[in-house]
């Protein structure tokens, strides 16, 4: 939107002259302050704010300012349609996770199942009937049967919610990264039944690296930090009337649950991927020992469903 010009020097603004270091902040907030919009005056009041304290309090010099721009401008340049550098760096330092649970349940128990989305959700994954299978291609690894309800906060079945899911293959990569893997493996989309049930097959995930080719892989191990996930099964539940729910549960059996590089883990978010010996009927033919199952109770809450923006395409 084009802004009026001043026609008169009696309209130009006044914010004030820089005398020292000390000034710069406030004359900052007083050039913003005109702002129409109270919510953009509030954030970006605290945004400047906040990064000013941050430079005075580090003393931040300017080869490291210019790193900082540097590195801004890289994970632009990193970003494109089968890759969101710039998700994956707020994911690795904590404020993916945190602006979730902020909009999730506050400052208290995480009570109900909420996640990051995560750099690799696709909109438009294919529909799959209830009871069929989201491998689409040779995929190595111990079958999962995945069988869930999604509930309101009063413990009622929700039908119709429809139900995105999405996972890593046991070698650790999403079909996106992987060339051996066809278009859309392990990526579904399911509708819950009248009892709000949703039940697929798949494979039992496994952890995995995240990207480190571009700044985020710089920071981590600048930090000496490891790039790895816990295993996890991604669940994107949609329904006019309800807040969609993001979410990730992660498997009970992997070590790096205390460790997950982008700090999502919580303790309601843990399932349990129960596995099955040889002496068990599986519920498939095809199946070999050993094979997993994976219940859980999903809550939505009711509020305005807003699809999110995909990171990738």
């Amino acid at each position: 939107m084009d802004m009026p010009v001043p026609s008169s020097p009696e309209e130009l603004p006044t914010y004030g002259i820089i005398e020292s270091a000390d000034d710069v902040t406030d004359v900052v907030l007083a050039a913003m302050a005109g702002a129409p919009n109270p919510r953009l005056r509030m954030v970006m009041a605290a945004f400047v704010r906040h990064l000013h304290a941050l430079a005075r309090e580090v003393q931040l010099t300017q080869d490291e300012y210019g790193l900082a721009i540097d590195v801004l401008n890289r994970i632009g340049k990193a970003t494109n349609d089968a890759h969101n550098e710039g998700v994956l760096f707020a994911d690795a330092v904590g404020f993916s996770t945190l602006v979730c649970l902020l909009n999730n349940g506050g400052n208290g128990p995480t009570e109900t199942a909420v996640a990051l989305l995560g750099p690799f959700w696709r909109d438009n994954a294919p529909l799959t009937p209830n009871g069929g299978s989201i491998v689409r291609s040779p995929t190595p690894g111990p079958a999962l049967f995945v069988d869930c309800r999604i509930i309101d906060p009063q413990g009622r079945p929700i039908p119709g919610v429809e139900v995105d899911v999405w996972q890593a293959s046991p070698v650790g990569l999403y079909e996106n990264q992987d060339p051996n893997q066809v278009d859309m493996n392990l990526r579904g989309r399911l509708h819950t039944e009248e009892d709000g049930r949703f039940w697929f097959r798949s494979v039992k995930p496994a952890g995995y690296p995240v990207p480190t080719h571009g700044p985020t892989g710089e920071l981590l191990r600048a930090q000496r930090r490891r790039p790895y996930r816990p295993a996890h099964l991604h669940v994107l539940g949609f329904k006019p009337g309800y807040r969609t729910l993001i979410t990730q549960i992660f498997a009970d059996d992997d070590e790096r649950l205390v460790s997950d590089v982008v700090f999502s883990v919580t303790r309601a978010l843990i399932g349990k991927y129960r596995c099955h010996d040889p002496d068990e009927t599986p519920p498939s033919p095809d199946v070999q020992a050993p094979w997993y199952t994976l219940h859980y109770d999903f809550i939505m809450q009711p509020g305005e469903a807003k699809r999110p923006v995909p990171p990738i395409k």
